[in-house]
């Protein structure tokens, strides 16, 4: 349930109504927007009286979520999201790209990477750490060592940092090098690893699972934002299908869907979604058409001799030219890109 406080209503007035939902054993949360200020009222709203709520000094109208996530549903917040990583606004009129490489191989190449992010106009680094892979013979990443790789490469560039968490106990330290923290796709429904970041003081960059419903991949949104955390980003990366052609399908109609239904940003992730190099510049511009707030991409400096997902990973050239086709459709579509 949610409450809509009236415009001239006072702050008098809004102590009163926290009260009255505070006194019926309720958690309350605040969302000051541009017209309104909206009291969340979070747990058994059984006890509460709708008509007594009414009449409440300064409410305007008492309203039932019908939706099962509240927090990060557009009834209980109209305006949009726009989340600021310090100094990076995601969310905004302008799409934020995100790219790097899959995972951190070594100093050198992730350094090289990140230049080529920054001149292509990319605002933030992306590349794993900690890696999760189908396969435990597969390359697992460098753990905390490619995390200071990446601190490093974001201070010589000035690119903010995402990479993926995998565990609670890990949390911590990803967040000591993190700007953003990645739940990925396996992970969308790990509720200790959502509630644990819910804590944590980071965005979250949210993954859709592999073969998750969008009310399900906003449930997960939910239990973070429960736990304190608002700062939430939603990536549509792709769902299983049966078509062996691509590694994923990538499900553009969950962007405008997810953004009808939530007030969070929507992120795309075509490299993970398609799986081939050449899909991944025409399905950016497809979800920037689609009207994604922004796009995380893999790019490599060598793609061969990439150690994880080099099939789908952008060559720098490569990268460079689909930016510029990425700020053209984003002009199209009244937004824009950094560099564009």
């Amino acid at each position: 349930m949610i409450i809509v406080m009236g415009r001239s209503s006072s702050e008098e007035d809004l102590e009163r109504v926290v009260g009255a939902v505070e006194s019926a054993g309720l958690d309350v949360h605040i969302s000051e927007g541009v017209q309104h200020t909206i009291v969340g009222c979070v747990g058994d709203v059984s006890h509460l009286n709708r008509e007594e709520l009414q009449v409440l000094s300064g409410v305007q109208r008492v309203v039932r979520v019908m939706h099962p996530f509240k927090l990060v549903s557009r009834e209980f917040q109209e305006d949009d999201t726009e989340i600021d990583v310090d100094g990076v606004t995601i969310g905004g009129r302008q799409v934020t790209v995100m790219a790097g490489p899959c995972a951190v191989e070594d100093r050198q190449m992730l350094l090289e990477t990140a230049e080529i992010v920054k001149e292509g106009g990319g605002e933030v680094l992306r590349g794993g750490a900690f890696k999760p892979r189908t396969s435990p013979y597969s390359f697992q990443g460098l753990g905390e060592e490619g995390l200071k790789i990446l601190r490093e490469a974001a201070e010589r560039t000035g690119l903010k940092v995402v990479t993926e968490v995998l565990t609670p106990g890990d949390l911590e330290l990803v967040a000591y090098y993190a700007d953003i923290l990645q739940i990925g796709a396996r992970n969308m429904q790990n509720y200790s690893l959502l509630r644990a970041v819910g804590r944590a003081d980071r965005p979250v960059l949210l993954k859709r699972g592999l073969m998750s419903s969008v009310e399900e991949w906003l449930m997960a949104a939910e239990y973070i934002a429960s736990e304190g955390n608002r700062d939430i980003m939603l990536c549509e990366r792709g769902i299983r299908t049966f078509s062996k052609y691509t590694r994923n399908t990538l499900d553009l109609s969950a962007v405008p869907l997810a953004q009808e239904l939530s007030h969070l940003p929507v992120v795309v992730d075509p490299s993970h979604a398609t799986g081939r190099w050449k899909l991944v510049a025409p399905m950016a511009k497809a979800a920037v058409a689609a009207g994604a707030d922004g796009l995380i991409m893999e790019v490599h400096p060598r793609p061969a001799e990439a150690k994880s997902d080099g099939p789908q990973s952008l060559k720098p050239e490569t990268f460079l030219n689909a930016m510029d086709e990425i700020a053209e459709i984003a002009d199209t579509v009244g937004r824009g890109v950094k560099g564009g």
